[in-house]
């Protein structure tokens, strides 16, 4: 599609919006969403496991409400507005789910979710149920990137619980079948619940870290969708008309980044899938660091000191932080210790305190680099080991592996999904899971696979 004309870029994304359940997605598209619908759904999985998780499986049980949509690993049976804010939250319990370099979304850990739960209220099949996540990864991207993810933050809001309102909305939206006007309207409620602020970096136990990047904004979705579908009637115009979002969340807003090549570049196809259980600036700083150990040889004991250079904003995101697994100085401590990071590993506070990484961790210098803060490489790391022979040995990852530039296969995407499920859900049910998920459009019901997500 060419740019959308003045006044009109809420229409044309209405549009696409609207048609997207009915059309095929491309064999590039189809196979990269399957990889993030598979890598989501084991952050869920996995998720349920961890207080973030627990939490909100525990206020869900109090809520009652229709029985709509599976809590994923329990017996909760609930509205779909309730399980996707469960779902949502166990998808971001911890630093599994996937990334958006352009935008700073984190789209997956809301978009399945709010997908998932409505595919289950409308009994929806699982080739709708893709093109509705392929379509929640669009219209989070796009929406953020005409209102730019860094200059929201300048202003203390949070990019991720803002884009993860709009594409929780884009996937609940298409398995409601809404039609053209109608979409007008779902961008609207989106809208006026679009909110979040860059506290939550003061998050200690990832909590409200996760309601905020992915339960609320799941919800929001799941409720702006079965509002609109009931009869709610809205603002049609709130992407273009008087006071509309792009003006209320930006004072330079580009909305040509929503209608610039849709149908043509598919936001699904570029967001990161990480291959490391830790927060995403710290991927391509293990990627570094394991290029070196594995090259030459080095260990912990060869190593008496580490420089981490890392783009200013994503060091400001990792450093010395209280939780393990988006602390940069203990995930490099933790990963020369050991060897290799794991899940299990960097999700372990009793580590944080382990004498050996501890002492490890003070040989480990973070330096905030600006020279690196790049839109096109926005979690580049530069990590330089010294040995205790006085060797300096140094290499930068430009492109963490899992990101559009550096993609994951087929086979590396069921590989970390194993990891993370069959704790959970037992070596059967996990084979089952992965297996159906990469023939989704031979599932009649989305609601035939709830079975497999029973905790094992």
């Amino acid at each position: 599609m060419t740019q959308a004309p003045n006044g009109n870029v809420t229409g044309i994304l209405a549009d696409y919006m609207a048609a997207a359940r009915d059309r095929a997605l491309p064999a590039d598209v189809d196979r990269e969403a399957k990889h993030r619908l598979l890598d989501s759904l084991a952050a869920v999985i996995s998720g349920s496991t961890l207080l973030p998780g627990q939490m909100a499986e525990k206020y869900v049980r109090t809520l009652g409400g229709v029985p709509e949509a599976v809590v994923m690993t329990t017996d909760v049976v609930t509205s779909a507005a309730n399980a996707a804010l469960a779902n949502g939250m166990m998808g971001h319990a911890d630093e599994t789910d996937d990334f958006d370099p352009s935008s700073k979304a984190h789209p997956g850990c809301s978009v399945v979710p709010a997908a998932w739960a409505m595919a289950e209220r409308e009994g929806a099949s699982g080739a709708e149920l893709l093109r509705a996540v392929a379509l929640g990864y669009d219209v989070a991207c796009r929406i953020l990137l005409a209102v730019d993810g860094d200059k929201l933050r300048a202003a203390h809001h949070s990019a991720e619980g803002f884009g993860a309102t709009f594409g929780a909305t884009g996937g609940a939206a298409s398995i409601a079948r809404l039609n053209p006007t109608q979409m007008r309207y779902v961008l609207s409620y989106a809208a006026q619940q679009a909110s979040g602020l860059w506290a939550w970096v003061g998050d200690e136990e990832h909590v409200e870290k996760a309601f905020d990047f992915a339960g609320m904004g799941a919800r929001n979705g799941v409720t702006a969708a079965t509002m609109v579908q009931m009869g709610f009637s809205g603002v049609p115009n709130v992407l273009d008309g008087e006071h509309n979002l792009l003006q209320a969340f930006s004072q330079d807003p580009d909305p040509t980044r929503i209608t610039d090549g849709l149908g043509e570049t598919f936001m699904v196809t570029g967001t990161a899938i990480k291959p490391y259980a830790v927060g995403y600036p710290i991927q391509s700083a293990l990627d570094a660091l394991f290029t070196i150990t594995s090259a030459h040889g080095v260990t912990g004991a060869d190593v008496a000191g580490v420089v981490a250079r890392l783009p200013t904003d994503g060091a400001d995101v990792v450093n010395n932080r209280a939780m393990p697994d988006v602390n940069i100085q203990h995930c490099i401590a933790l990963a020369l210790v050991d060897g290799a990071v794991s899940f299990a590993s960097t999700h372990s506070y009793e580590r944080m305190g382990d004498a050996e990484v501890l002492a490890m961790k003070e040989r480990v210098t973070l330096q905030p680099e600006p020279s690196l803060v790049m839109p096109e490489a926005p979690r580049q790391a530069i990590i330089e080991v010294t040995t205790t022979d006085g060797r300096v040995l140094s290499h930068h990852t430009r492109y963490a592996p899992g990101t559009a530039q550096n993609p994951l296969d087929t086979a590396r995407v069921c590989e970390k999904a194993r990891d993370l499920i069959t704790p959970v859900l037992g070596h059967d049910a996990t084979e089952q899971l992965i297996d159906r998920v990469l023939h989704i459009e031979d599932v009649a019901n989305i609601r035939d696979l709830r079975p497999l997500l029973a905790r094992g």
